[in-house]
């Protein structure tokens, strides 16, 4: 996203002097498309199951927060600081919503444990029939597993993306020697972050870095790996319960 121009800068001058109401509406409406593109990329993965409107919605409230508490001195980016917010305020509401059945979030936890029991006793990346073997069902019946469980596993992931990355933000506010526990704690999050993901199987890992770190959406991936959506959606599935399953095993460290 582009740096602010003359206009928004303005914008920001007056508001932060002012405060003025009129100015934050002016600045919402200059902002909005960040919403909507947070929302379109969300959307993909809840479908039918919560309304895109509904998610833009979410997300306004998040871009308010942002702009109420961003602070143009810290020489921070607002769009950066703007999605964070964004996407906090979108995963809280659809966690607040409770829309995924408990059997649900209770197959994604088995899944996620028997990724990380078998790969921390293995070694390496657990394949389809060493995990299927493990929960005693066909690899047929593994795949099958892994597309109901595939909205829970991309809510997981970007919540703790977004707690994270969002401690990094609030730390940059202050001083090493004022929290020095949240440098480190970050600095120890990233490194075990990179770390399981390079160890991610070549195709997972290609998927995860276009869809986290290129923003392009599963259309796009499944047109540049010439497979279908569908199955670009369980190599995501995958990729984040190996990433999960490899970051429960740091609980001092995530705030579950």
């Amino acid at each position: 996203m582009s740096t602010a121009n003359a206009k928004q800068l303005e914008l920001w001058k007056q508001y932060s002097d002012t405060k003025n109401p009129a100015i934050k509406e002016q600045l919402i409406v200059e902002y909005s498309n960040i919403v909507k593109y947070i929302a379109g990329r969300l959307s993909l993965y809840f479908g039918s199951n919560v309304e895109y409107d509904d998610l833009i919605g979410y997300g306004i409230f998040g871009l308010i927060d942002a702009i109420e508490k961003f602070d143009l001195k810290k020489g921070v980016k607002f769009e950066t600081y703007a999605s964070l917010r964004i996407r906090g305020a979108i995963i809280d509401s659809i966690r607040e919503l409770d829309w995924v059945p408990r059997s649900l979030r209770q197959k994604n936890k088995v899944l996620e444990k028997a990724y990380s029991e078998l790969e921390n006793e293995l070694g390496h990346s657990a394949s389809d029939k060493e995990v299927a073997d493990r929960l005693g069902i066909s690899v047929q019946e593994l795949n099958k597993l892994l597309g109901e469980v595939s909205l829970t596993s991309m809510v997981s992931l970007e919540e703790f993306l977004e707690q994270n990355y969002e401690i990094g933000v609030s730390s940059s506010s202050g001083s090493a020697d004022e929290k020095p526990e949240g440098y480190l704690e970050m600095a120890e999050l990233r490194e075990i972050l990179v770390d399981a993901i390079s160890k991610l199987p070549e195709k997972e890992k290609m998927v995860v870095s276009l869809y986290y770190f290129e923003d392009l959406t599963l259309k796009e991936i499944s047109a540049i790996m010439k497979v279908s959506e569908s199955r670009i959606s369980q190599l995501h599935t995958k990729a984040i319960l190996r990433l999960r399953g490899k970051l429960a095993r740091h609980k001092s460290i995530l705030r579950d």
